[in-house]
C-alpha cells in the first residue's frame, strides 16, 4: 500500500505558456487557459461496512438500493477530489463477494449466509476504476463476530465447523492467531477476492489481537504451549503470529496480483516513550506493541508494507497523544523505508458536539495536512470516514478541498 510522489496538497501550481508575437508578426488569438495539472499523492476514505457504519444504510435494502447507495460515496469521493476508496469487504469472517470460504455478510441481507442478490465487491471495482478511483479491499483477519454465541452463526460457518479455532473475549468471538490452520485459512479466504477481483490494494485495520479488556484475559494457553517454545514470553509469542500473517499476506498478495499494493492502518501508537525510548512522546492508554502485540514499527522498517496509514485520530495540542508530535515520529520511521506513509484522520470527530473543541473548528483536519505538507514523508492522507465526509458536519471536509484539493488528483502512485 509502491511508490508515490511528494505529495502537492498544499500548493495550488496552474501553469501556462504563452509566446509574444514579433512586432511584424500577425496578430494572434488569445492564450489557451492555463493547464490544470493533477496532484499526486493518496487522497483516501475509508467506507465501512461493519454494523452498517457507513454502508448500506439498513440492512435487507433491495441490491438495486444497495447499489445506488454504493455509488453515490464513489461519486461523493469524486466530488471531494479523493482518489481511493477503502471498501470495508470482509468485516466479521463473512463476505461481500460470493466468497467459497466465508458466508454472504449479514450486513447485507440482513441475514447471515443469504444471497443479496448481487456482487457488491465486483460493482465498487467496475464502478470506482469508471470514476478514475482506486479501490482497496478492507479485511479484518481475526474477528468472527461481534457476539460471543457460536450458534447464531450459520451452521456452515468455518467458526462451527472448527470450534478449536475460536476464542471467546469481551462479548465477541475472534479466530486465534496462535493457530498456523487459521492463519493459513483467513489469508485463503481474503485472497479469494484478490484473485477474482481487480482490487488496486489489500488493506487491513488496526484488529490483530484484540483490544484489551479489563478484567479478561484471551484463553491462548493450549495454542503458546503447542506453539511457542523456543519465545521468551507469550507475548513475544504472539507479536510472532503476527508479524508472519503481515509478512505471509504480503507475499501472496504479490503473487496473485502483482499490481495491487499491501498496506496496515495501524492504531497510531506503537510505544510511548516512556515504556520504550524508540516510541512516540505520548501516554496513550493502548500501544500497539504491547496490547495488540503488532510491531507496526517494524513492519514499516523492514519494508513488508506498500503503505501504513498511522490512525492519528488526536488533535493537535492533545494532551497524552498530540498530533503534532506522532506525525513527526512516524515520518521518522517511514524515513528510508520502502513503506509510503499515508495518515488516517478522523474527520469523523469533526462538528460532533460530543468531542472537544478543538474538533468544533473547522480547520482543525486543514490544519493536520498543513502541518503534514512540512513532511515530505507524508504521502497522503485517508479520511474516516465516508458517512463523515458526506456529511461534512461544520464544513471540515469542504475546508480541506479548499485548502488543499485544489487540484484534480492523480492516481496515488
Amino acid at each position: 500500500m509502491g511508490g508515490v510522489s511528494r505529495r502537492a496538497f498544499a500548493v495550488a501550481a496552474l501553469s501556462a505558456l504563452t509566446v509574444a508575437p514579433a512586432a511584424s508578426a500577425a496578430p494572434v488569438s488569445a492564450p489557451e487557459p492555463p493547464v490544470r495539472r493533477a496532484a499526486a499523492g493518496m487522497r483516501g476514505m475509508w467506507l465501512a461496512t461493519v454494523t452498517g457504519r457507513d454502508w448500506p444504510t439498513r440492512a435487507g435494502l433491495g441490491a438495486a438500493e444497495q447499489r445506488a447507495e454504493l455509488v453515490e460515496h464513489l461519486d461523493n469521493a469524486v466530488r471531494h477530489r479523493l482518489n481511493t476508496v477503502f471498501l470495508q469487504v470482509r468485516p466479521t469472517a463473512d463476505a461481500l463477494w460470493p466468497s467459497p470460504y466465508e458466508p454472504w455478510s449479514q450486513y447485507l441481507s440482513g441475514s447471515q449466509g443469504r444471497d443479496p442478490g448481487w456482487d457488491p465487491l465486483g460493482t465498487a471495482v467496475e464502478e470506482a476504476h469508471a470514476r478514475g478511483l482506486e479501490l482497496h479491499a478492507w479485511f479484518n483477519p481475526y474477528r468472527v463476530s461481534l457476539h460471543d454465541d457460536p450458534s447464531h452463526l450459520v451452521p456452515a460457518h468455518p467458526a462451527r465447523k472448527h470450534p478449536e479455532w475460536v476464542v471467546p473475549y469481551g462479548g465477541k468471538l475472534y479466530y486465534n492467531p496462535g493457530l498456523p490452520e487459521v492463519r493459513a485459512f483467513v489469508q485463503d479466504a481474503m485472497l479469494d477476492a484478490v484473485e477474482k477481483y481487480a482490487v488496486d490494494g489489500v488493506h487491513f485495520d488496526d484488529y490483530f489481537y484484540p483490544y484489551p479488556v479489563t478484567g479478561e484475559s484471551f484463553d491462548d494457553g493450549v495454542a503458546f504451549d503447542t506453539f511457542g517454545a523456543g519465545f521468551g514470553s507469550r507475548a513475544d509469542w504472539r507479536r510472532d503470529n503476527i508479524d508472519r500473517l503481515v509478512r505471509e499476506t504480503a507475499a501472496r498478495v504479490k503473487k496473485v496480483r502483482p499490481s495491487a499494493r499491501f498496506g496496515v492502518s495501524p492504531f497510531g501508537v506503537w510505544r510511548n516513550a516512556a515504556t520504550d525510548e524508540r516510541g512516540s512522546d505520548t501516554r496513550a492508554g493502548v500501544q500497539t506493541y504491547d496490547d495488540l502485540y503488532a510491531d507496526t514499527r517494524k513492519w514499516v522498517r523492514e519494508g513488508w508494507l506498500d503503505y501504513v496509514v498511522p490512525q492519528l485520530y488526536w488533535s493537535i495540542g492533545q494532551n497524552g497523544a498530540d498530533y503534532a508530535k506522532l506525525l513527526p515520529w512516524w515520518a521518522e520511521v517511514a524515513e528510508g523505508s520502502r513503506t509510503q506513509l499515508y495518515v488516517g484522520e478522523a474527520l469523523y470527530k469533526a462538528g460532533d458536539p460530543a468531542q472537544p473543541a478543538a474538533w468544533q473548528d473547522p480547520a482543525e483536519v486543514s490544519r493536520h495536512l498543513a502541518l503534514a505538507a512540512r513532511h515530505p514523508q507524508v504521502r497522503g492522507h485517508v479520511f474516516f470516514s465516508a458517512k463523515d465526509v458526506a456529511e461534512d458536519r461544520g464544513g471540515a471536509m469542504a475546508r480541506v478541498a479548499a485548502d488543499h484539493y485544489t487540484l484534480p488528483a492523480a492516481a496515488p502512485r
